[in-house]
């Protein structure tokens, strides 16, 4: 079994409370529904992702949801939207970092980008129909969806918004990146030497 180092535990819990502060920092699309809300708290978990490993990106993924839970919690008592964002950000950062650990490049992690966009749009859009939209239905007492209609919202609002929501990260996280390339780079030798 492989040792966590004190660097890296503390990495990622600085890096869960950067992702904590940005979920909360959440905002709508004007074309999507109002509950559908976009934020950038998938990009401190990718870069806990490569520069740690994949389990520590879904580290950072599980805190910030916790810590979400905690300080914010849900308006059904039950945290389906912690568990839907966890799902999602898992769902986008395991290819991300698995390809670009494969192909450390530009067009390597412009792959791996692409793959975690689609990933969460897919894994989000089979788990919203079957799992967290009838849970919302049960927790809320709300009226349940036929299924044309609980379809044609997953084709019309859930699966469009995740790949929107998956390219506006990837630009970001992007942008990041290049700028602290050389950082992360030297922070993963000096965890290799260690």
């Amino acid at each position: 079994m492989k040792r966590i180092s004190i660097r890296a535990f503390v990495g990622i819990g600085v890096l869960s409370a950067m992702a904590h502060v940005l979920m909360m920092l959440n905002f709508p699309l004007p074309p999507f529904p109002n509950f559908l809300l976009v934020d950038f708290s998938d990009i401190p978990a990718l870069v806990a992702a490569l520069l740690y490993g994949p389990l520590a990106g879904v580290a950072v993924e599980l805190l910030k949801n916790v810590l979400n839970y905690v300080f914010v919690g849900s308006a059904t008592g039950v945290p389906i939207g912690q568990i839907a964002n966890f799902t999602a950000g898992a769902a986008f950062i395991l290819p991300v970092s698995y390809i670009y650990g494969k192909a450390a490049s530009k067009k390597g992690l412009l792959l791996g980008l692409a793959a975690g966009t689609v990933t969460m749009a897919l894994v989000m859009s089979v788990l919203n129909y079957y799992v967290f939209m009838p849970a919302y239905t049960l927790f809320l007492g709300a009226p349940q969806m036929s299924a044309p209609e609980a379809k044609a919202l997953v084709v019309s609002a859930i699966l469009p918004f995740n790949a929107v929501k998956g390219a506006m990260a990837a630009i970001v996280f992007q942008l990041l990146f290049w700028r602290l390339r050389a950082w992360l780079e030297k922070q993963a030798a000096s965890r290799q030497a260690a």
